[in-house]
């Protein structure tokens, strides 16, 4: 297969999201994340049956080599993530987000280093009793590149499902912020993993404190600089400009200045979508503004959750990895419970999010893209190959079944919520 440019790999995959987001719409009729994930999947699926019904076909072959090429762990950590950050900051709500300040630190933080320690010492149980042999070390790497939400697939979700603002905001605030964490904690694992760095608790929490608060102050100054440039002009070109200029600049300078690049989008993108929009634009410009974020969120979404699903391709599966992936899921799910059961419940004499905080941060705490890349560049060995297919199997069943039914679950919750009141003022009079 002749290589492609980088002109032409964008152009394929725009084409396969226009033409698979018209089917969905017309035909399928899912969300958009789970319709083109579900779609990307199925058709990676046929490639292979394709090939296997037909052995001198060379279909799985291009398209793995296509997927190669592109490089999927690049492509998101140094391109579109910070597009999809900044545009998924800009419409989280400051005023809500700060009721739930607290649970959003405390999730972000110690919510996915309490994950990242179950999730690992249940896989090397998991793995062991499979007869798959990984260090302990390997399966906190993987607890770690699990632990955190993603805020791309939650910020679609948080778009369809009705729920109380508060809760809305602290759900998508904590995403934001423990995407930046993990992926810190994750490089921290990985260096130790591999005897790249020997491990030194003073030295992995400096280098933590580093990151993340190196990049909330970048972010915050980014963001603060344009703000003031926004606010000493009324041109909606310029200032849509100055909005891109944010995103690619600082996320270039946030890793040159080896600090949290996603932690540094979501703060300026904080600062630009509540005092930027409500201080800085005319009504024509915060038109524009908004109107362009919107458009680019959704293109990139639905490229991403395309390649998600094309990524299946990739997978080398027998019946134990097959185990070990399903196993993975009601580990990951059980310790998201515990993590945020735990802190919920302590919490709750000062900060009651009421009924539908649980069932919402739990199965509305999505993996995404953010994971795949993440296994995606792992070195290649036996491990790399567990962890990846242990990665779909969490990201895929977060993706399809949580994200195809969290709204049903929250109005299922508010109905009986509703018919329990009913019920109870029945009773009293």
């Amino acid at each position: 297969m002749q290589q492609l440019s980088a002109f032409d790999a964008a152009a394929i995959l725009i084409v396969l999201a226009a033409a698979l987001g018209y089917f969905n719409h017309r035909v399928l009729k899912l969300p958009s994340t789970v319709g083109l994930t579900v779609m990307g999947a199925v058709a990676s699926m046929l490639v292979v049956l394709f090939d296997r019904l037909l052995p001198a076909s060379m279909l799985a072959e291009n398209l793995s080599t296509f997927l190669k090429e592109l490089d999927f762990h690049s492509t998101l950590m140094e391109g579109m993530l910070s597009f999809l950050l900044f545009a998924g900051a800009m419409h989280v709500d400051w005023s809500h987000m700060r009721k739930g300040r607290w649970p959003i630190l405390f999730f972000s933080t110690v919510g996915v280093l309490i994950s990242t320690a179950l999730v690992g010492f249940a896989f090397q149980l998991l793995t062991g009793a499979l007869g798959i042999e990984i260090t302990l070390i390997w399966c906190f790497v993987f607890g770690a590149l699990i632990s955190p939400t993603d805020p791309v697939a939650v910020m679609g979700v948080m778009k369809r499902a009705a729920m109380p603002h508060t809760l809305q905001a602290t759900v998508a605030g904590e995403s934001l912020f423990n995407d930046g964490v993990g992926v810190v904690l994750f490089s921290i694992l990985l260096a130790i993993a591999l005897g790249t760095e020997p491990f030194s608790l003073s030295l992995a929490a400096g280098h933590f404190f580093q990151e993340a608060i190196g990049g909330a102050v970048l972010g915050l100054a980014a963001g603060w600089i344009a703000f003031q440039a926004m606010r000493s002009i009324d041109e909606y070109n310029i200032e849509v400009m100055i909005s891109l200029a944010v995103v690619m600049g600082g996320y270039s300078l946030a890793m040159a200045l080896h600090v949290s690049g996603p932690v540094a989008m979501a703060v300026a993108g904080l600062v630009i979508g509540n005092a930027g929009v409500a201080h800085a634009m005319s009504d024509v410009t915060r038109d524009y503004l908004i109107k362009f974020w919107a458009l680019i969120d959704e293109i990139l979404n639905a490229v991403l959750f395309l390649l998600i699903g094309l990524e299946v391709i990739a997978l080398a599966l027998d019946g134990s990895l097959i185990l070990a992936g399903l196993g993975a899921i009601i580990i990951v799910m059980t310790a998201r419970a515990i993590s945020v059961g735990v802190p919920l419940k302590a919490m709750k004499r000062g900060i009651d999010m009421g009924p539908l905080a649980f069932p919402t941060l739990v199965w509305g705490g999505l993996r995404g893209g953010i994971s795949v890349a993440l296994a995606l560049s792992l070195p290649d060995s036996p491990i790399r190959t567990t962890l990846l297919v242990a990665t779909y199997a969490v990201v895929l069943f977060a993706v399809i079944v949580q994200g195809g039914t969290i709204r049903w679950l929250i109005e299922r919750i508010k109905a009986r919520n509703i018919s329990d009141a009913s019920d109870s003022a029945g009773v009293t009079l």
